[in-house]
């Protein structure tokens, strides 16, 4: 099973079974240093102030780690604000061991693009509390290990144990 670059590192992400600010730090800090020449190059070629590159970055990181947090916000406040941004169980449900919830709610700063592209799922089957998070080939609570999820990307499905 072949894989992108950052699409190998995604699966540290996805095989998170309790979404954690941190890991989404880490997960996607290794992503940005992947795609980091290919962006600045193109910030030089384009003119972008370095202002306006700063507080996209700012914004996009902080609305990650929000969104990755393991918090739950009232029903009634989530609603309202997934409207503009991805709240934690919106992009919760993208977690899912389900393919179909999976691949879901991609977004993780501006909501709106699932919703344009037909990938928004309000809800997962199960509910939030009966979600099984990861990825089904590495579910051995050994692959949890660190030494394991730095290769898991590496690893296909036929390798796994």
């Amino acid at each position: 099973m072949g894989r992108t670059e950052c699409g190998a590192i995604v699966v540290l992400a996805m095989n998170n079974r309790r979404q954690k600010s941190g890991q989404a730090l880490i997960v996607y800090a290794l992503l940005m240093v992947l795609v980091a020449t290919i962006t600045f190059a193109v910030i030089a070629l384009a003119g972008v102030p370095a202002l306006a590159v700063l507080a996209f970055e700012v914004a996009l990181n902080a609305t990650s780690m929000f969104n990755h947090a393991n918090l739950r916000l009232p029903l009634v406040f989530d609603r309202a604000i997934r409207l503009f941004v991805v709240t934690p169980d919106m992009h919760r449900v993208h977690h899912s061991i389900l393919p179909r919830e999976t691949n879901s709610n991609f977004g993780f700063n501006m909501p709106w693009w699932d919703r344009l592209f037909g990938t928004y799922r309000a809800q997962p089957t199960e509910g939030h509390s009966g979600m099984t998070i990861g990825i089904a080939q590495f579910r051995d609570p050994a692959e949890l290990r660190l030494d394991r999820m730095l290769v898991q990307p590496l690893r296909s499905a036929e390798s796994t144990p």
